[in-house]
Order: structure tokens, then C-alpha cells, then sequence
């Protein structure tokens, strides 16, 4: 720690820091628009200004850029000093010459980061009286809008997008005294994170075209806590709604997790919870197929006379459903008659990864945690495509390496612009090894692509090239020259990481990334292993259930189930049709809870309108073993409930039937020992700051009355929420709140998204109280575990036949987003895609369309001839219409169908 005088008061502060983040941390209003925690200081703006001093004696200083001045002990500086006052102001006003006067219109009013720093500088009245530059707005996809007269040339989108995402079809344009920021051309921003550019551009250039679709005033938003549904990270974000419809999605920082961003997927994929696809009522399908409406009271009775009446009765539980749910489902079916609702070999694939992470001694990091590597081998997995935040953090990782000639030369961390001169773009050791071409490959030192089962054979050879005891794998030449510099690579780092997940089904590679993981331990490193796996609560289903969907398939074909309850679960995206189709044929009631019409609710007999996770409050288990909780953000005005307070009616056990969400959880933990943990994600309903609930709604909130004057005149009284220490209003605790309870950031001066500084222990580290999340599962690092053996075989393609695999797409292959209107622009078309060696030997030409045989099910599909597939195999996109139900990997020929 070293201790800096500001405006003569001495401070502790963190040595090594620079003299911007350690105001900010300390509390200190200081102005600035170029520098951003996770971008760091490049001193652009010039609107940090302080003045430093020399010593005590000195009275005059000068004019520095807080940003780029390191902490040093004893240093004196001021924010208050007159010139200092003055050169933020002054600065302000140059960079507001051609800002527009369209606050009242602009969709980042009430929440601009250039409106706080502008009354913050004390600049308040404009005297420039001349033309203003303007320039044309561009169309950039279905995500952003454009309104470039707005930008202050803060330089922040393009250090976040061209530097920080990497992405490559954005930049900034320059011609004399007019810049320019946007694409080369009119067109779709290419990155996967282009949405976080809401939110780090200080000003309203780039705003949120879905929320401009139905804009609300932000301070007029009820928000909440809640946790993205999209993938298995568990990325947190604050939720927001407006008139019974959710309005937007945007960030919440956790350190351990997402940091400040998400991936668009995640932001703009919510358009499902405002669907027209969306269940509102109880339905009951009549005997010639119309569906019925029924009251609420009257589904309740007529279903709980089915249960009593029923001598079996199955229930199928989700990944995609809490853990609440998943457990008032078993309660109600009994613990021997609930079965996860996954294929059997998923999961075994996710029982595994649960064994390796409490048995192996090797550390899963956090999403966050995955930053701080220096060499990293991704064996087997798409991720930007499977788990888009952790290819974000590995662009990051793959720069440590490169950066340690900065820090040879003393730079500091945060001297973002002086550490990219150094390096000039080098690649460190991050490692590709997938079955085709990946977006991370273009950060990548290296790659290798093979069909999986090399791929599997290849991180056993890695392992044993690590530590001798690991077993030995022959591979050809161009593989074994792979594998040797990946192991040393890996040896030779001071973190290594290795990652692999359960896309292409496939146990070997689990195994494969273990022993790599296990062999390094050996030669004495502390690696990582992440593991990824599809769904947001897949960890947590995992943890309650080793029965699937196959086994409850089993029980329904013996003919002695008469009832079936399904939460939250298309079994059509998992099965084959004609294996679902058993189970309608053979259960005489089928039961569905879930928020959309699916083809799995069409044939049942009830249908029950569930939350989703707008609706509803719960608690989900992410791929590292994080227990996270989260809020409904309002409560419908229809039947629509979350499926465990749907359940709640159907369980015999009174207590449990009228008990909160604390006493749900308390019963789940005690039925299942290993989630006990849960129960520390959050503090309880009871909670209270004081005697005050934490408000969802911000101070400045307006309309309660006229929003539902065409009802009532008069002012209802707001909901109660028995679940969580939120409250449905504006009044209650004004403040920093614990952070599993922050529904938006908001501080006295800071109205925009960078108001989190306040929210922080430290500008970039964890939020006050810790960050939210409780992590279930801690391995003994002085434990270890015995070498996987399960090496595959050598592939060779059988005649005639190709071997099916799965590709995935961040847009498309996810069930709910693939639903949101803009998601839906930027998925593709589907397509088989083989090498030019096989479409040469099939005689397939690219776009010709191609009869594929399934296991049970045939499609047709357009071809595309690619470069980057292997021969002998063949890719899908996964969750496309055309595509569920198929059961990859299998093999099949591919005949071409006459145009």
C-alpha cells in the first residue's frame, strides 16, 4: 500500500495502481470518458485532469492526466485545485462543440455517462453558436443503432471492439479535423459482443435497437437481479421491464464471473419472454385437439384428481429449469419416479466432469479467473459458439504471455496503449484442436483440426508427452508435431489451462483434458481445468439426478405410468420424434409446464403457463459449480407462475405446499446434502437494510398511477414479494445493497453504468460483501486420481459413409434466443458442410442438396464445401428445426438430391 495526499488528506491506496482508479476507488468524483476499468488507461481524453505537486513545498504543480500517473508513495496531488477545475471544464466544452442539444430525445438520457461527467466538471452553459459537424448514421445489424453526431471521440468503442474483442469489421475513420466510428460499410458488426458497446461508449452513438423498439424511460425500468439462461456460464445481468413486457438486458458485474460484459446472445436474446409463442393460461386439449382455456383453479383440480387417481406417475425435470423446480417435481412424483430430462450419454458425459472436478485435485477456475492464464490448450470445443463469455476471456489470457516484455521494461498493468506498442499484436500460447475452423483461431498461436476421435487420442498423447506415466498414444507426424509443442507450451507456463466440454459427446475427450490436467500436477504446475456444459442449470440437475430420459422412456413401455408431468422441456430437441412419441402413445395424461408452445406441449393433455426467469425466482448451478440465485423482475398479469409454485399445488406435504422460496430451498438442501451451499448465494426473504426492502424500481421511477388508470383511477397497492427482500415499488433502501440484490446501479452524480465503481471494493475488483454466487464444489489440491485409459481408436472413414457431427452457432443453437426476433436475423441457414475431397468424391457441389439418413429420422439439407472439414466427416448445425432430435455423432451416406 502506499499513502498519496488528495487535496492534502493522506490516503491509503493500492501500490501500482494509477492515480484515476485510485481516486474513484476512494470515493472521489473525478471526470473522464477514454479510460474503462477493463480497457485501462490510454489518456485520450485529457478530462481526468489533477494537478500534481513535487512535495509539501511545492504550491504551484501541475496539470496531469490522472490516468496515465502511477500511484507513487507521498505523492500530492488535487481535484480541487482551480486550474484543475477549470481544464475539465474547458475540456468538456471543446468536446461538446458539435455535440447535438437532443438530450430530451436521446435513448441514453438519464443514464449518459457524458451528462454526469458534464454537470460533474461544472460546465453548463454552451457559447459555441456556429454549425455543428454532423455526419451520416450507419446500419449496423439488428442489434445497434448508430447516431454518430453524438460521439465525443472518447476512442473507447474501438479499444473495446478492435482491441479487447478482437473483432475486425469496425474502426476508426479519419480526414482532417472529422472522425469517424462505425464499419468501412453499411453492414452486420461480425463480433459476438458488439452489444457491449451500449454500454461502454460514454455518450448515445451506439444504443440498444431492441430496446428501441419499445423504449422506456431508463428510470422508469423495473429491474432486477436475475442470470442469463443462454448457456452454461451463468453470466449475470440486470433485467428490465415496463408494462408487463421486458424491455432490455444489460450487464451486472460480478468479478468472479463476467466482469463487465456479456455476449450478444445473452443481451439480446431475452425477445422470448414478450414471444406471441408464450403460454398466458392453464389449457386443456379436448379430444378432437382443440385446446380449452381453464381457469386456474379449475386446471389445478382437475390435474391433482389425476395424480390421486394415478397408480404411476413420472416426472421429466430440465436443465433449463431451477433447482426449485426440478425438486417440488420430485417431491410430487417421488424421488425413484423423477428422471433429468437429458439423453442418458449427456448425462454420463456431465456425471463425469462432476467426478474428475471433486476427485482429480486440479482447480476449476472461475469464468473471470480464466483471464489470469498464460498457456491454454482448447481440446475438442467451439467455445465462442458454445460458451461465447469464455472465448472473450481467453483472447484475454492469450496476451499474458506476450505482456511480460511490458513488464520487463516496468510498464504498468494499466498502461494499456504504452503495453500494445510493445508486443505489436503477438500471439501467445493459446492452443486450438477442434474438428473445424474456429472463431478463436484467429487469436490462436496454433491449431489442429481432426476428426474427434483424433482429436481425443491427441490429448491423450499430450499427457503422456507431459509425464511419461500418462499412457502413450502413436499419432502421424503433423500430430506429434502438435502435441510437442503444446506440452511444452503447457510445461513451460506458469498457469495452464486446459478446456473442453461435452459438445461433441464425447468421453474421451473429457478424459483426454483430464490427464493433460493430471500430468502437469505431476511435473509439479497448477493447472486449471474448465469444463463447459450446455445449459444454464445442467450442474445442478447433474447434482440432483443420475436417471435420464431414456430410463423414464423404459418405465412408460413396461405400461404402468398413467401420468407424466414435463417442466420446462421439449423432449422433440433431444429425442427422436418416434422415440417421444412412445411416451404419448403410452401415458394416458401428459402434463407440460412450460413458458412456450413446443411441439412436446402439443400432444399433451394439460398445459400450464410457467415463468421464465423475468417471472419467476430461483436458483441455478453454472459449469464450475457456482450456485447462483435469481429475482422475477415483475409479476404477470395472467396465470403465468414459476413451475415450482405451480408444483407447490400438486405435493401432499402441506407445509411444503404453502412454504417461500426459503423454505423450498431449506427442504431441497436437506434432501440433497451436496447443494447445501445454495442456501449462501443469497440472504433470505427476511433481509432488510434496517427496516427497508431494496426497491426495484429507481427513485425517479414516474407513471404508477397513469399506467393503469384505464383500469383503476386510483393507485393499486404494489404486489408483495414473499420470495426475496426486493420490493415491487420505488421506496425502500437507497443505497449500495448486498450484491446478490442489486437491481441497478445507481450513486449520487452517477446515473450511467459506470456508477459500478461505486458498487466495488476496488475500481475493477469485487463488489462490497463479495460477489455473488456460492461455489458447491472445491477440490483437495493434494488429492489426485488415476490416468484415464479410455483411448479411441484411430478413425477411418467407412466406405461410402460419412461421420455426422454436430456444429454449433451462438445464434441458432440455443432453444429459447433462437426465438427472439433479432436473434433470428443472424441465424444461418442450415447446411451439411463436408471437405472438398469428399463433396469430390460424392460428386456434391457446393449448394447442392443432400438426402441424409439419421438413426431415425432422414433430412435434406444444402451442401457447403468447405476447406477447414476433414475428410471422412461431416457438420450440422445443432438446435436448428431440421435438426433436433438427431442423435449425433452416426454415421450415414449422403446422396444428392435431383434439383
Amino acid at each position: 500500500m502506499a499513502t498519496i495526499y488528495i487535496d492534502n488528506v493522506p490516503y491509503q491506496v493500492k501500490d501500482g495502481d494509477n492515480l484515476l482508479s485510485a481516486c474513484l476507488s476512494l470515493g472521489f468524483n473525478l471526470t473522464y470518458f477514454c479510460w474503462h476499468p477493463a480497457l485501462h488507461s490510454v489518456g485520450a481524453c485529457r478530462q481526468c485532469a489533477i494537478v500534481r505537486y513535487r512535495d509539501e513545498n511545492d504550491t504551484r504543480g501541475r496539470i496531469v492526466m490522472a490516468c496515465m500517473e502511477p500511484v507513487a508513495d507521498q505523492a500530492r496531488i488535487s481535484l480541487e485545485a482551480p486550474e484543475a477545475k477549470r481544464f475539465r471544464a474547458q475540456n468538456i466544452e471543446s468536446l461538446m462543440i458539435n455535440h447535438p442539444h437532443d438530450c430530451p430525445v436521446c435513448d441514453e438520457g438519464g443514464e449518459c455517462h457524458l451528462q454526469d461527467m458534464t454537470v460533474m466538471s461544472g460546465h453548463n452553459y454552451r457559447r459555441y453558436r456556429f454549425k455543428k459537424r454532423t455526419h451520416l448514421n450507419q446500419y449496423l445489424g439488428p442489434f445497434l443503432h448508430h447516431e454518430m453526431n453524438r460521439c465525443i471521440q472518447c476512442y473507447r468503442c474501438v479499444r473495446f471492439y478492435n482491441d479487447y474483442a478482437e473483432g475486425k469489421d469496425f474502426g476508426v475513420f479519419a480526414v482532417h479535423d472529422d472522425v469517424y466510428f462505425g464499419r468501412f460499410e453499411p453492414g452486420v458488426l461480425e463480433n459476438e459482443f458488439s452489444g457491449n458497446l451500449v454500454e461502454v461508449c460514454p455518450t448515445g452513438v451506439f444504443t440498444d435497437k431492441t430496446l428501441r423498439k419499445h423504449y422506456t424511460r431508463k428510470w422508469d425500468l423495473t429491474n432486477a437481479p436475475s442470470i442469463c439462461q443462454q448457456c452454461g456460464l451463468g453470466c449475470n445481468i440486470i433485467a428490465s421491464e415496463r408494462y408487463g413486457s421486458l424491455r432490455r438486458i444489460l450487464n451486472r458485474y460480478n468479478g468472479d464471473v463476467n466482469g463487465y460484459f456479456i455476449c450478444d446472445r445473452g443481451r439480446f436474446g431475452y425477445e422470448y419472454v414478450n414471444s406471441e409463442r408464450r403460454i398466458q393460461h392453464a389449457l386443456r386439449q379436448q379430444p378432437a385437439g382443440q385446446w380449452q382455456g381453464l381457469k386456474k383453479e379449475t386446471a389445478v383440480a382437475e390435474i391433482r384428481e389425476k395424480i390421486r387417481a394415478a397408480r404411476n406417475i413420472i416426472g421429466i425435470g430440465s436443465p433449463r429449469a431451477s433447482l426449485e423446480s426440478n425438486f417440488l417435481l420430485q417431491q410430487v412424483v417421488g424421488a425413484e419416479h423423477f428422471y433429468a430430462g437429458i439423453p442418458r450419454r449427456e448425462g454420463r458425459l456431465v456425471q463425469e466432469i462432476l467426478h474428475i472436478m471433486r476427485e482429480s485435485g486440479v482447480r476449476t477456475p472461475s469464468l473471470k479467473e480464466t483471464e489470469t492464464y498464460d498457456a491454454i490448450l482448447v481440446l475438442g470445443e467451439d467455445v465462442t459458439q458454445t460458451a461465447p463469455m469464455l472465448a472473450l476471456s481467453l483472447r484475454q489470457a492469450a496476451k499474458n504471455q506476450p505482456k511480460e516484455k511490458a513488464k520487463a521494461l516496468k510498464i504498468a498493468d494499466w498502461n494499456d496503449a504504452a503495453i500494445r506498442e510493445v508486443i505489436q499484436g503477438q500471439k501467445g500460447p493459446l492452443f486450438i484442436a477442434a474438428p473445424h475452423a474456429t472463431r478463436l483461431d484467429e487469436a490462436a498461436l496454433s491449431c489442429y483440426r481432426a476428426h474427434p476421435h483424433q482429436l481425443g487420442r491427441l490429448g491423450f498423447a499430450i499427457a503422456h508427452r507431459i509425464h511419461t506415466g500418462a499412457p502413450a498414444v502413436e499419432l502421424d507426424e503433423a500430430a506429434g508435431h502438435f502435441a510437442d509443442q503444446v506440452a511444452r507450451a503447457l510445461q513451460d507456463a506458469r498457469k495452464p489451462l486446459i478446456v473442453a466440454g461435452t459438445s461433441l459427446h464425447q468421453e474421451s475427450l473429457i478424459h483426454a483434458a483430464a490427464n493433460i490436467a493430471l500430468s502437469l500436477k505431476q511435473v509439479g504446475k497448477q493447472p486449471g481445468l474448465f469444463y463447459t456444459v450446455p445449459e444454464v442449470n445442467t450442474m445442478g440437475l447433474a447434482m440432483m439426478s443420475e436417471r435420464y430420459l431414456e430410463d423414464a422412456l423404459e418405465q412408460v413401455e413396461r405400461g404402468d405410468v398413467d401420468v407424466a408431468i414435463i417442466v420446462e422441456n421439449d423432449l422433440y430437441r433431444r429425442l427422436p420424434a418416434e422415440t417421444v412419441d412412445l411416451l404419448y402413445q403410452h401415458v394416458p395424461t401428459v402434463i407440460v409446464l412450460d413458458s412456450l408452445a413446443h411441439r412436446t406441449g402439443e400432444k399433451a393433455q394439460y398445459v400450464l403457463p410457467a415463468g421464465t426467469f423475468a417471472e419467476s425466482s430461483g436458483t441455478v448451478v453454472n459449469n464450475e459449480g457456482r450456485a447462483q440465485r435469481f429475482y422475477q423482475v415483475f409479476q404477470p398479469r395472467n396465470d403465468i407462475q414459476s413451475s415450482w409454485k405451480w408444483l407447490q399445488a400438486f405435493v401432499t406435504d402441506q407445509a411444503l405446499a404453502e412454504a417461500h422460496l426459503d423454505e423450498v430451498i431449506a427442504r431441497l438442501t436437506a434432501a440433497f446434502p451436496g447443494l447445501a451451499g445454495i442456501q449462501e448465494a443469497a440472504p433470505g426473504a427476511g433481509f432488510r437494510v434496517g427496516t427497508q426492502k431494496i426497491p426495484r424500481e429507481p427513485h425517479r421511477y414516474s407513471g404508477r398511477t397513469a399506467m393503469l388508470a384505464h383500469i383503476n383511477v386510483s393507485e393499486p397497492k404494489p404486489p408483495e414479494d414473499p420470495d426475496s427482500p426486493l420490493s415491487f415499488t420505488m421506496e425502500g433502501y437507497v443505497g449500495v445493497p448486498p450484491a446478490p440484490f442489486t437491481p441497478f446501479f445507481w450513486s449520487p452524480g452517477w446515473n450511467s453504468v459506470q456508477s459500478v465503481n461505486r458498487y466495488q471494493q476496488e475500481v475493477g475488483g469485487m463488489l462490497r460483501g463479495g460477489n455473488p454466487g456460492k461455489r458447491l464444489i472445491e477440490t483437495d489440491e493434494q488429492h489426485s486420481m488415476a490416468y484415464f485409459t479410455d483411448i479411441p481408436g484411430a478413425f477411418s472413414p467407412a466406405d461410402g459413409q460419412l461421420s455426422i457431427w454436430p456444429a454449433y452457432h451462438i445464434f441458432g443453437s440455443d432453444e429459447l434466443s433462437a426465438y427472439s426476433e433479432p436473434i433470428q436475423e443472424r441465424i444461418p441457414a442450415a447446411y451439411i458442410a463436408l471437405s472438398r475431397a469428399d463433396a469430390a468424391r460424392l460428386q456434391v457441389q457446393h449448394g447442392m442438396r443432400v438426402h441424409v439418413q439419421g438413426t431415425q429420422q432422414s433430412i435434406t439439407l444444402p451442401a457447403q464445401v468447405r476447406d477447414d472439414v476433414p475428410e471422412g466427416m461431416a457438420l450440422i448445425p445443432a438446435g436448428w428445426e431440421v435438426s433436433q432430435g438427431l442423435q449425433f455423432p452416426f454415421s450415414s451416406t449422403l446422396n444428392p438430391v435431383a434439383s
